[in-house]
């Protein structure tokens, strides 16, 4: 095949971003691009979609970086995007529970807690997990609380975002886990606040029977208020005794 030109790569680059109503990024882009056409450079490539945007004003915008999004023009209806009802985010308590404690290690004990069962403004996170010293350990330290907000609708990625730092008050670390369903602006903006407040990102496949958890980033360890930690061991204690045994007995 010959190599196609500048133009003939926007071109292709186009209708790439046309077939993503939720937006492709950069990267992705040009591997669809060389997959379709090995024969072209990279760089080349890079070089011809950079600018999408300013080429094609009317038809793609660039709300974050590295991020195209079709937007049609006033003579073509925008595409729509089948609804699917996302499973009940309840489902993957347990399941991450399990990973913080197994696969991250993070924690030496973790369960779900979730819901509204302290009847609380500030909320009560889904997922509660204790750092803290065992009978093996010749040093002793402190517990240290990890919490996590779970969401699975991929729509609320700011609430989760609030929640998660307000954890903080009474968590060495706090987590968002979100569907990896997100969308590509979605995810670019909160992965930038994560990094910046020192939450952590995970994302996971909306599939209770094999969500699939992977870090995007690790939450960062903060000093937190010991008047809240306080606080809520004593919530924890006076909802669910069973709970708080399990969590710092």
């Amino acid at each position: 095949m010959a190599k196609l030109a500048g133009q003939q790569i926007r071109e292709l680059a186009l209708q790439i971003v046309r077939e993503n109503p939720g937006g492709i990024r950069h990267s992705d882009i040009v591997e669809k691009i060389v997959q379709q056409c090995p024969e072209i450079s990279r760089n080349t490539i890079h070089g011809s979609i950079w600018n999408l945007d300013v080429y094609y004003p009317h038809l793609i915008q660039k709300p974050s970086r590295g991020l195209f999004v079709w937007v049609g023009n006033a003579g073509e209806p925008p595409s729509s995007v089948p609804q699917v009802k996302p499973p009940k985010e309840e489902e993957f308590y347990a399941p991450f529970a399990e990973w913080l404690k197994n696969d991250l290690d993070e924690v030496s004990v973790a369960i779900p807690l979730g819901g509204a069962r302290f009847q609380r403004k500030w909320g009560t996170p889904d997922v509660v997990g204790v750092y803290k010293p065992l009978a093996s350990h010749r040093i002793k330290f402190p517990p240290e609380i990890v919490s996590a907000e779970i969401k699975a609708d991929p729509s609320e990625p700011v609430v989760a975002f609030g929640q998660a730092v307000a954890y903080r008050l009474f968590s060495a670390k706090s987590y968002v886990v979100m569907p990896e369903t997100l969308s590509a602006d979605d995810y670019g903006r909160l992965e930038a606040l994560c990094m910046l407040f020192g939450i952590g990102l995970v994302l996971f496949k909306p599939d209770v029977e094999n969500p699939s958890f992977s870090v995007r980033v690790r939450a960062q360890r903060f000093s937190p208020d010991m008047f809240y930690v306080n606080e809520f061991a004593e919530r924890v204690y006076q909802a669910d005794p069973a709970a708080f045994n399990q969590l710092f007995g």
